[in-house]
């Protein structure tokens, strides 16, 4: 089969499925594994699909932007997992920023205890914090609908009236060249000042966010240490020749 045919018959039944295993493409393309997974790093390189663990996937659409229901359904124990190693980083005497997130949101039960204090733009974090006795403050600006997150000229504005040893930062991909992206600037300018104003800031991801890029640019990837769940082999070397990275399998 010629590659041109392969091409076509494995964007077809992403179109279809969303997510595609390699051993699928194989059976449908008739085809062995390498040359599939050449396939995959050509279309990829023309950025017609993204390569995960074990197959492919549509790449997201720049400006799509699930809500804050939507994204608590996927990912649950990776999130979790994350979340859980993220809180273990945060010491007695902490001042940390804790972004609007789902990830973010998971850190909040393993921050029980600590004598720490928190600032937040997450409106969904807020009964959670106060359930596990956790001092914070709210920023103030405009309540984004979808994400529940505080942004605009006056979560920037109260925002920069702080400084934080650690900054916890949730994005909507992670790439090797692009950096650290969201689909939303004004969200982007918050999540970058909070990074300028911490010692130390942490972007918290989950494999799927992995090799993706949204439309407003949060930071290069060298200004935030990666915490994730898996990272395939082969993109070790392109991420952690530009940040450290942490992952997270248990």
């Amino acid at each position: 089969m010629l590659t041109e045919e392969r091409h076509r018959i494995i964007l077809e039944l992403l179109a279809e499925k969303e997510v595609v295993k390699l051993q699928e493409l194989v059976e449908a393309t008739n085809s062995s594994e390498s040359t599939i997974r050449r396939d995959l790093t050509q279309l990829e390189k023309e950025k017609k699909l993204r390569r995960i663990h074990g197959g492919a996937t549509l790449l997201q659409k720049k400006r799509e932007e699930l809500s804050v229901l939507e994204k608590s359904t996927k990912h649950i124990q990776e999130k979790k997992r994350i979340a859980e190693y993220a809180a273990s980083l945060v010491q007695n005497g902490d001042c940390i920023y804790l972004d609007a997130g789902t990830t973010t949101f998971e850190m909040i039960p393993h921050l029980h205890g600590k004598d720490i204090v928190v600032v937040t733009n997450g409106i969904m974090h807020l009964d959670m914090l106060l359930e596990y006795d956790v001092p914070t403050y709210l920023l103030g600006g405009f309540m984004k609908k979808k994400t529940k997150a505080l942004i605009g000229r006056g979560a920037l504005q109260s925002l920069k009236s702080y400084s934080f040893d650690k900054c916890f930062i949730g994005a909507n991909g992670v790439h090797y060249e692009y950096g650290y992206t969201t689909p939303d600037p004004e969200e982007a300018m918050v999540k970058y000042t909070a990074m300028q104003l911490s010692q130390k800031a942490y972007v918290l991801a989950d494999h799927s966010k992995l090799n993706e890029s949204a439309f407003a640019k949060i930071a290069e990837l060298h200004e935030a240490t990666l915490i994730t769940n898996e990272l395939a082999e082969e993109w070790l070397e392109p991420y952690k020749a530009k940040t450290a990275v942490e992952v997270v399998t248990k």
